[in-house]
């Protein structure tokens, strides 16, 4: 009978040193991780814009899309007229797209706008997201 209890134990003992080495061995190790920054992935990735200006009569009626990051996020334009001289003149389409506040599927959506402004024709345009620098592609 002692014989049965010390093989039972054994078994018991190599089984328990077997489950606790594959735990420490499966738990990630959390201080290998670097913690991600929001202010450093705002930094990294600057949406694309695509940017459409029709000119009529003095006033620009400028249309586009922007990729957010969800189909909840709302996008809002507006565009001033920026510099003193005519050579030096600058449309600046200011988007905002606010953080979440919501719960919504995280899933990047195209999302448009429109805005118009009265200015000189044939002048480029500038645009910025939340203050930040955006690249622009012209839509078609």
């Amino acid at each position: 009978m002692k014989l049965k209890l010390t093989r039972l134990s054994t078994a018991a003992t190599i089984i328990a040193l077997v489950i606790i080495v594959l735990f420490v061995l499966s738990v990630p190790r959390t201080q290998e991780l670097p913690i991600p920054q929001k202010e450093d992935a705002e930094l990294i990735r600057t949406p694309s814009v695509s940017v459409r200006d029709v000119y009529k009569k003095g006033v620009h009626t400028i249309t586009g899309s922007v990729i957010a990051p969800n189909a909840c996020t709302l996008v809002t334009a507006h565009a001033t007229l920026t510099g003193t001289a005519s050579s030096s003149q600058i449309i600046a389409l200011m988007l905002t797209m606010p953080d979440d506040s919501g719960i919504c599927l995280q899933v990047p959506t195209r999302v448009t706008f429109s805005t118009t402004v009265t200015a000189p024709a044939s002048l480029p345009i500038s645009v910025s997201i939340n203050g930040a620098e955006a690249s622009t592609t012209p839509s078609l």
